[in-house]
């Protein structure tokens, strides 16, 4: 009989929290037109990268998707045409867990394309085990922020001619609710052994944060905006590091009672595409809506500590640096 009243009371309870959440998700109602414009997806051959990245195709983008596995990024770009009808769909390899990578992309960029409006900082991985890459750095900081850091001040002058004063360029980066409890031992970036592997998860998306925040004073009136976001709890691919076993039940759970990759997309989008969204930087979005991050995520302290630490992590010179802020 217990045994029966707990399963009723579990049942009860997840149609509760399906009937909340999926009445309460928020979504992207901007109607921009994308024809003229570049973005970039980053993970964009999968999940909540993958809906951004045929939303943008459907708004007559031109999308370039990036993701290290070329069969993923191959099938990716030839689902997104079938479905949307736009050719102008570009996959290019991309190992957030190189510099060398991240260079070779930037560059590329730079030399074929003669405009960037729209970066989209979205890939990252889970919690597998984690290590010191050949760059020296920790696996999950270097994929979900490390790259991203140095992708983004790479690409930034690009952005900075694309963007104007009514129509800036815009970056968002995809933080999470765990920034939450990012802070701790926030100052040894590259630290690999944590209790637990999700403390170095959570201080990756703690850093995206904090990086939109001090970018955001160093570009000051450059038509350049970025911001970060929190999809909310999505089923996507980031729980396979879980294991075979519960990987694919917290994906089914987030799915079924939280967000899909559609409806978790849906912050970014607001974020690269609402006229309001475009008027701000440095800012925290959470369900299409500008929001609060942890009070650590305001600290200007410890944002340019993390800044600056930054830049020495990923190799950049100071000449470097300044080309890309001047």
């Amino acid at each position: 009989m217990s045994a029966l009243l707990f399963v009723v009371v579990t049942i009860v309870i997840a149609i509760v929290i399906r009937f909340y959440e999926k009445n309460t998700n928020a979504m992207c109602k901007s109607k921009k037109k994308l024809d003229g414009k570049i973005a970039i997806v980053t993970g964009g051959t999968a999940g909540m990268g993958l809906e951004i990245a045929k939303e943008f195709a459907r708004r007559e983008a031109k999308v370039i998707i990036a993701c290290p596995f070329k069969e993923e990024g191959v099938n990716a770009r030839k689902e997104i045409v079938e479905e949307t009808g736009n050719e102008k769909i570009i996959f290019k390899l991309l190992d957030l867990s190189s510099i060398e990578s991240v260079r070779k992309f930037a560059a590329d960029i730079i030399n074929t394309e003669d405009r960037l409006d729209i970066l989209i900082n979205n890939a990252g991985v889970g919690v597998p085990s984690d290590f010191v890459t050949a760059d020296g750095m920790s696996f999950i900081m270097q994929v979900n922020y490390f790259g991203h850091f140095l992708l983004t001040l790479l690409l930034l002058p690009l952005l900075k001619k694309s963007g104007t004063s009514w129509q800036p360029s815009r970056i968002v980066n995809t933080s999470s609710i765990l920034h939450q409890i990012g802070a701790y031992d926030i100052r040894n970036l590259n630290r690999t052994d944590h209790w637990f592997m999700f403390q170095i998860y959570a201080k990756s998306k703690i850093c995206l944060v904090l990086f939109a925040r001090e970018l955001t004073k160093r570009i000051n009136g450059s038509n350049v905006v970025i911001n970060s976001v929190d999809p909310g709890a999505v089923g996507t691919r980031i729980f396979d590091s879980s294991g075979k076993i519960y990987g694919p039940i917290f994906t089914f759970l987030c799915n079924s009672l939280y967000k899909t990759p559609w409806e978790g997309a849906q912050t970014a989008l607001y974020v690269a595409l609402d006229s309001e969204a475009g008027e701000v930087s440095g800012e925290f979005f959470k369900n299409c809506a500008r929001a609060r991050a942890i009070k650590w995520a305001y600290s200007d302290k410890l944002a340019r500590i993390i800044f600056d630490d930054s830049v020495k992590c990923v190799k950049l010179t100071d000449e470097e640096l300044n080309a890309c802020l001047a």
